[in-house]
């Protein structure tokens, strides 16, 4: 077995308003946790895409940000890999925001493929599916499963910086879940969908920059274009075609 690494509404009068998590009991906590939460008012929504859109479009901010992006990218690639019977050695992130999943199996054929194509739009994806979960008001919910696949993640990571990034990263959503009022939380929660979903889009555009540059033989679309003989370039469109696509839908959904 050959190891490959890979890189880089309305409200609805049932519902309960979003607090701090309080209770002492696994069950009252679980309860709590998937509790429907009245939404925010529109404005909040709005602001919070403003608010994703500058941290992304701002090089300071970005340079941290994309920290997130790197997790979610190489967890995209970690979780189809296990969907298609790959076997994980691990995941590392670096403090250049980069990152690479190991994963041992076969290095050609379907599932190959669509374990190297995962990266670079998993960001977007989840970001849509985090949509989806607050146009369903649980808000809640949504942070409490961030926390456990950045649990589970942390499993998978062999280097210190990497353990830093995800627990970093789980230690902020699970502040905001369990101390914060509802406002914050759902400011929080409509900020991080927002920004996945934008950020999402960015770093296709570096990619290409980046090949342009400085050919790099192992980004995920030159080794797609060794899978499968389609150029790199058409599969860096392929992964900007869908990001667009994921944050239009993600616009309509909570603004129309």
């Amino acid at each position: 077995m050959a190891g490959i690494s890979i890189g880089n509404a309305g409200a609805d009068p049932l519902a309960a308003t979003a607090l701090p998590i309080e209770a002492t009991t696994l069950g009252d906590v679980v309860q709590e946790v998937f509790l429907i939460q009245t939404p925010p008012p529109q404005w909040i929504i709005i602001a919070a895409g403003a608010v994703a859109l500058l941290v992304v479009l701002t090089r300071g901010p970005w340079r941290l940000a994309r920290n997130v992006v790197t997790i979610v990218h190489e967890g995209g690639h970690a979780i189809v890999a296990l969907l298609c019977g790959r076997q994980l050695s691990g995941i590392r992130l670096h403090s250049d925001t980069s990152g690479v999943t190991v994963t041992r199996g076969r290095p050609d054929g379907l599932g190959m493929v669509l374990t190297v194509l995962a990266g670079y739009i998993a960001p977007s994806i989840v970001g849509l599916l985090g949509i989806l979960m607050l146009v369903g008001n649980r808000i809640t919910a949504l942070l409490w499963i961030s926390i456990l696949l950045l649990l589970a993640m942390l499993l998978l990571i062999r280097n210190i910086y990497g353990v830093i990034s995800v627990v970093g990263t789980g230690l902020v959503i699970f502040g905001v879940s369990w101390f914060t009022p509802a406002e914050v939380q759902a400011a929080f929660a409509y900020f991080f969908t927002w920004f996945l979903l934008v950020a999402g889009v960015r770093p296709v555009f570096e990619l290409q920059s980046q090949r342009r540059a400085q050919p790099t033989p192992q980004s995920d679309a030159d080794q797609l274009d060794r899978l499968t003989g389609v150029p790199g370039t058409a599969w860096v469109f392929v992964f900007g075609l869908v990001n667009v696509a994921a944050l239009g839908a993600g616009v309509w959904l909570l603004m129309f």
